[in-house]
């Protein structure tokens, strides 16, 4: 292609609007990027921080001084955040010794599947966006490309002799508003998938322990039930 239709001139020549749709999807493109690379990243240690917690989780450690530990640090995610809401309503609610088991149980629960949609919400977070770029980029650069190839024909139908020389251009530019359109789509709806189906995994991790460590904190209440009352007796 020569330097005459070059990307850059072939954008200078465009119409006021095919410039605006052009810069859009450039904006979009880099948003887009941007909440990639951030989400990869997020989730990539929300990942790390769950087999983390589970081999400490499981090694065999006492609850109590593992929420100690936890509770020290400034901030809590994931796995850890939703051990911590669970366990620290269990001992609130055991303090009462007019609480039931299931009413304890009923707290803790409730704790827990608050801490998991707040942990949820933080993992989804920007997804939406590349969700909605991923569908609407295309068919903004289609709109460029439908108004940049109108335009070319209005300029064509001004002329007595139309050659290819005079065309090409106007449909360059519109073809190239097509291209960038599906350049900011095809990225951000592949990493929506791919992200979308990582925050389903891990938020099937989190309701997995949260149903687990409900079944241990149970037999805790039980067994503490039982003892209070062969005290009585």
């Amino acid at each position: 292609m020569s330097s005459e239709l070059s990307f850059f001139d072939l954008f200078l020549q465009a119409s006021l609007l095919v410039q605006l749709v052009m810069i859009l999807l450039l904006v979009i493109s880099i948003v887009s990027w941007t909440f990639i690379f951030q989400r990869a990243k997020v989730l990539g240690n929300a990942q790390q921080d769950v087999r983390k917690f589970e081999d400490r989780f499981w090694s065999g450690t006492d609850l109590n001084r593992l929420f100690q530990e936890l509770s020290a640090r400034k901030e809590l995610s994931g796995m850890a955040n939703v051990f911590c809401s669970g366990f620290k309503e269990f001992v609130r609610l055991s303090k009462n010794a007019g609480s039931s088991p299931d009413a304890i149980m009923d707290g803790t629960h409730r704790a827990m599947r608050v801490s998991l949609a707040r942990e949820v919400d933080d993992l989804e977070n920007n997804l939406p966006f590349l969700a909605t770029a991923g569908s609407i980029s295309p068919y903004i650069g289609l709109f460029g490309t439908v108004w940049g190839i109108m335009n070319a024909f209005i300029a064509l139908g001004e002329v007595q002799q139309a050659t290819l020389a005079m065309v090409a251009p106007g449909i360059a530019e519109a073809l190239i508003a097509t291209a960038m359109g599906l350049f900011a789509a095809i990225p951000a709806v592949i990493a929506y998938n791919r992200f979308s189906n990582q925050v389903e995994k891990l938020e099937s991790s989190y309701v997995n322990f949260m149903e687990e460590f409900s079944s241990i904190l149970h037999r805790q209440t039980l067994s503490s039930s039982d003892t209070r009352v062969r005290e009585r007796v």
